[in-house]
């Protein structure tokens, strides 16, 4: 399929796009971090708790990938496991550090489409994995309100009955939408240009499966680094009302919403210097050096496809 016009133009816009904004994140990142405060936080921990804690993390985002890897099941797109993974990685990585615009949406076009995919298969891939995500939070999420896993302040004018109804509202979501994957008779839209296809109740379990473990890895992280004999599923409770402000305030990796949420919610049972310890040691392991492993990835991506293209060119030459 050629490309239109506008579809060209925009590949260069983007590839230029990157060529400025990887290098500026990167740097921005960079000089506002306080690495002598990072560098504090994981001298303070054993050498064993650390590499338990980066393994969670990876494991974490072998999850986080495996959402493409249902998107290529629901797609048909033939890209191999070995392809698909990296750049999962690396989007996911991005992501997480620079918002869903960067690495999320603009870094998976950019990849996938030097691999061959074309706009709307991409654009599936996209749509399935934000869904992966939702759906095991809502799931999980739901679980955790409805079973009143949380202590909210008083202070907080939701409360502990308000955060139940939000928890049953997230678990009907969740399961309806399981439903309409089971029992839905028409399954496919047109909006637009688009389709949207209603995956199989198999997929739509898988979905949510993985979204549900992802985000209980990464609250198991956090758990791993606290001290003291907490309640597992508070701190996730904790995690998931936090990452929702994070997502509504709109900060790159959620930089102080996390932590001021976890110094509410935990006051009284930990002291601030560990908790604030605890979460810069999570910062390092789930977000900077999978962020540093990704930007290492992505210098590799781009030079095998430019490598690839130049040998389609030479290939072109000799035909």
């Amino acid at each position: 399929m050629t490309d239109k016009p506008w579809q060209t133009w925009g590949k260069r816009v983007l590839t230029v796009l990157f060529i400025v904004l990887i290098p500026v994140l990167l740097y921005t990142l960079a000089r506002n971090l306080d690495w002598n405060e990072v560098r504090q936080s994981l001298v303070a921990y054993k050498p064993s708790t650390l590499i338990v804690g980066l393994g969670l993390a990876l494991c974490s985002y072998l999850t986080f990938a495996s959402y493409d890897l249902l998107a290529r099941a629901y797609t048909g797109h033939q890209l191999p496991a070995r392809q698909v993974l990296p750049v999962a990685f690396v989007c996911y990585a991005f992501n997480l550090n620079f918002t869903t615009w960067v690495g999320g949406v603009a870094l998976r076009y950019r990849l996938y489409g030097r691999l061959g995919l074309d706009t709307a298969t991409i654009t599936r891939i996209l749509t399935l994995g934000l869904l992966t995500n939702w759906m095991g939070y809502m799931l999980l999420a739901g679980t955790v309100f409805a079973l009143r896993l949380v202590k909210l302040p008083e202070s907080w004018a939701l409360g502990v009955t308000g955060l139940q109804g939000v928890g049953f509202v997230l678990l009907a979501v969740a399961v309806g939408y399981l439903l309409a994957c089971a029992f839905a008779t028409r399954r496919t839209w047109h909006i637009r240009e688009h389709e949207i296809t209603l995956p199989s109740l198999r997929l739509a379990l898988c979905q949510v499966a993985l979204g549900a473990s992802n985000w209980a890895l990464m609250a198991a992280l956090i758990y791993w680094l606290l001290p003291g004999d907490l309640f597992y599923p508070s701190i996730l409770g904790i995690l998931l009302i936090s990452c929702v402000a994070g997502v509504v305030a709109h900060i790159p990796a959620g930089l102080g919403v996390l932590e001021a949420v976890f110094l509410a919610l935990l006051h009284g049972q930990l002291g601030q210097g560990s908790l604030v310890a605890a979460l810069l040691g999570y910062r390092t392991l789930y977000y900077l050096i999978p962020l540093l492993l990704a930007v290492i990835t992505y210098l590799v991506l781009e030079k095998r496809a430019r490598t690839m293209r130049q040998r389609g060119k030479a290939t072109l030459r000799k035909t």
